[in-house]
């Protein structure tokens, strides 16, 4: 059956002499595997389609399931100024990966198809990274049934003061200071810290504009949703080895 799907290139991988497998988010029809035949190969046609974050017009032979091929495609968005920057291609290729990882193919469609093309959009105009993947993280953490819980004590329920507050990944959420046993290596978290975290959580990245984030509180809100990431999701993505790689040299 021919399939027409407008997506996004989140993963591609060699495939034999000069072929390749690209895995799409689609608009409608959820996570989609499509071999590309001679892609790889000197003058072909479909080089440029199977370029990680590339948005496009994909059109494939499947039946039944599995793994589509490619009969044709056309680029709309061929996102190139993330793949030249190093930075932004960076973190691109760990939003792909997470998504790719975290969401079963039926859990893809319209709504991250939305949230990934806002979050390309985001990096590719300059907007803070580091910002624009902890909103990412945040819905993704959301959509696989962690969101953390930031408005009460997980523990025993009250609502104290944000100056008052810790953050336990473990737990899953905010804890008072009474609870505090219940975690110890519970983390610190400033009352601004606090307040972004639930704007992130209530916050949409298409209608993301420009957050401003002292360095202190980005560096203390990366450390947050690393710690969430690690524990609840448990993942080892090669994208995010990269990027702590990075960490190393940045300034």
């Amino acid at each position: 059956m021919l399939h027409r799907v407008e997506g996004i290139v989140i993963r591609s991988m060699d495939y034999g002499e000069g072929n390749a497998i690209i895995t799409l988010c689609t608009e409608n029809a959820g996570k989609v595997g499509v071999l590309v035949r001679g892609a790889k190969k000197v003058r072909s046609r479909h080089a440029a389609l199977i370029q990680l974050f590339t948005v496009g017009e994909f059109v494939f032979f499947r039946n039944n399931g599995g793994l589509g091929t490619l009969n044709s495609g056309e680029i709309t968005q061929s996102h190139h100024p993330l793949r030249e920057d190093l930075i932004k291609a960076a973190y691109a290729s760990y939003a792909c990966e997470l998504l790719d990882r975290v969401l079963h193919d039926e859990e893809t469609g319209s709504f991250w198809f939305r949230q990934l093309t806002a979050c390309l959009n985001a990096l590719e105009e300059d907007k803070e990274p580091g910002v624009i993947i902890n909103i990412f993280e945040m819905k993704l953490l959301q959509a696989a049934g962690y969101a953390p819980e930031l408005d009460a004590c997980v523990i025993c329920g009250s609502q104290k003061p944000d100056d008052q507050l810790l953050i336990s990944p473990r737990l899953g959420g905010v804890l008072c200071r009474s609870c505090k046993h219940q975690d110890p290596p519970a983390l610190a978290i400033s009352p601004r810290a606090l307040k972004l975290l639930r704007l992130f959580a209530a916050l949409d990245l298409t209608r993301l504009g420009n957050v401003d984030v002292k360095e202190g509180t980005r560096l203390e809100l990366k450390k947050i949703m690393r710690s969430f990431m690690d524990v609840q999701l448990g993942l080892r993505l090669k994208s995010q080895n990269f990027l702590d790689q990075l960490d190393k040299y940045e300034i």
